[in-house]
């Protein structure tokens, strides 16, 4: 089923975090009728719900998701209710009205233990609740929506509108001479202003019939650690890289593994006539001249200075 003329409203499902206020801003920057609910306005696990959020909708982008981590080892089951069944219960209501929907994922369903960028039809495998729970989410949208389904698999995510690795890099330079970041873990930091830019074009290519549905990699291209990604923070916004130093996997223990290797391929682009995003230290020039991210770096030389 095709959307009806009169269907061209998108909805942005988690808009009130950091990509789905990216994700508003872009809209609105591209003159594009869109509305944005958060968590507090949209249980999208609630079936009555979500089925009158979207009537009238063209494209739904959920950012919706339980997010922590760490947390979903010991809580799965209610981490799956939003990252599975509420995918679920979104794809069908986008199946019934004739809405794209385009899902947020992670390259956490991988298992991150290759040696090569993994491709979008990569065997999953993942290492962690919080990617089993995704992973759900992934298969609903591709038994429910085969033509009209776009998984988009993100990481690394930073942004202006939340906590996020840049941030954080930035704030503790005023507050410690050195820190000691992992240097065994590699992937592909990627802005979410950026990626939020890639979404709205691959939903005008769904609409306009020039993007097949399936997965897509939504993130930059290139590859780091997380202390080549801090050693370049730093050097962009004026501080000495220097005070960067390596270290391993084993001084960080969490309560979830995290995969080593998060390097995802870029080829199902083309299909949508779109190119890869750009390269991380690319991205990440532009958003380190960002109102918050250059704020930040003028108080992390300033207490370096004091």
């Amino acid at each position: 089923m095709t959307p009806s003329p009169v269907a061209t409203r998108w909805l942005v499902t988690g808009a009130a975090g950091m990509l789905g206020q990216d994700l508003l801003a872009v809209l609105k920057d591209s003159g594009i009728d869109a509305r944005g609910l958060g968590r507090a306005d949209l249980d999208i696990t609630d079936p009555a719900a979500v089925r009158a959020a979207v009537e009238g909708v063209a494209v739904v982008v959920n950012c919706a998701a339980w997010t922590d981590v760490d947390g979903a080892e010991t809580a799965e089951e209610a981490a799956t209710a939003v990252n599975g069944t509420g995918v679920r219960v979104l794809a069908e209501a986008c199946a019934a009205v004739g809405a794209r929907l385009l899902h947020v994922s992670t390259d956490y369903v991988l298992p991150g233990d290759a040696a090569q960028p993994y491709r979008e039809d990569a065997e999953t495998g993942p290492v962690n609740a919080y990617g089993r729970t995704k992973l759900v989410g992934e298969q609903a949208v591709a038994e429910l929506l085969p033509h009209d389904g776009y998984v988009v698999r993100t990481a690394w995510l930073y942004g202006e509108h939340g906590p996020n690795f840049v941030a954080t890099m930035l704030k503790l330079a005023a507050q410690r001479d050195t820190l000691d970041v992992v240097d065994d873990q590699h992937g592909q930091p990627t802005w979410s202003y950026a990626l939020a830019r890639r979404l709205v074009e691959l939903g005008q290519a769904a609409l306009a019939g020039r993007a097949p549905g399936g997965v897509y990699h939504g993130t930059a291209s290139g590859r780091t650690t997380w202390m080549g990604l801090a050693r370049e923070a730093y050097r962009l916004g004026g501080l000495d890289p220097e005070r960067i130093r390596p270290t391993t996997s084993e001084a960080f223990v969490r309560p979830a593994a995290r995969p080593a290797f998060s390097v995802l391929a870029h080829d199902r682009w083309a299909a949508a006539g779109l190119a890869p995003l750009a390269d991380w230290r690319e991205q990440l020039a532009e958003a380190l001249r960002t109102p918050v991210f250059a704020a930040l770096a003028t108080r992390a030389r300033d207490g370096r200075a004091g």
